[in-house]
């Protein structure tokens, strides 16, 4: 029989890697920290059986897994700071490229439409799990949901 750590928490780990990699974007950090969460939440796997959004749990526990190591290395006081650290060296595949051009339209986003946008389309929450674990109105979601698909959009199909 499987434990709630290896029904529950093991399964979302690429969900998890994803999000954290795009807020760090090293690989050997990313699988660090996101170590750092499932060791804690392994420890404390009783208490969350019971918590009503173990999606969200993890989603801030690893979002301040992130801003602790940065803290200690003195580079960053917050997480919209995450954009400026240098990313890996660029890749001389075409998918790698791709994805730094999203990297790129994501960063032009205001930071609660990114924060919107990633947590919806990339990590596939719900506007429900998205208003709770931001702390905003459901109204809001649907609003920044809108305001960032149109961003994206329109820098998709605006002439180089």
């Amino acid at each position: 029989m499987k434990s709630f750590f290896e029904a529950h928490i093991w399964p979302l780990r690429s969900r998890l890697y994803r999000l954290v990699y795009l807020w760090v974007r090293d690989r050997s950090l990313a699988e660090d920290l996101l170590q750092n969460v499932f060791e804690r939440s392994f420890q404390k796997q009783d208490q969350l059986e019971k918590h009503p959004n173990l999606n969200g749990w993890l989603v801030r526990s690893l979002k301040n897994e992130a801003l602790m190591h940065f803290r200690k290395e003195s580079k960053i006081t917050g997480l919209e700071e995450l954009e400026d650290l240098p990313s890996e060296g660029k890749s001389e595949n075409a998918t790698a490229e791709k994805l730094e051009k999203v990297y790129v339209m994501l960063k032009s986003l205001p930071k609660k439409q990114r924060e919107v946008f990633q947590l919806r389309e990339i990590e596939g929450l719900t506007y429900e799990e998205i208003a709770e674990y931001l702390e905003i109105s459901l109204e809001q979601v649907k609003v920044n949901l809108f305001r960032a698909r149109q961003a994206i959009r329109n820098q998709l199909i605006k002439p180089n």
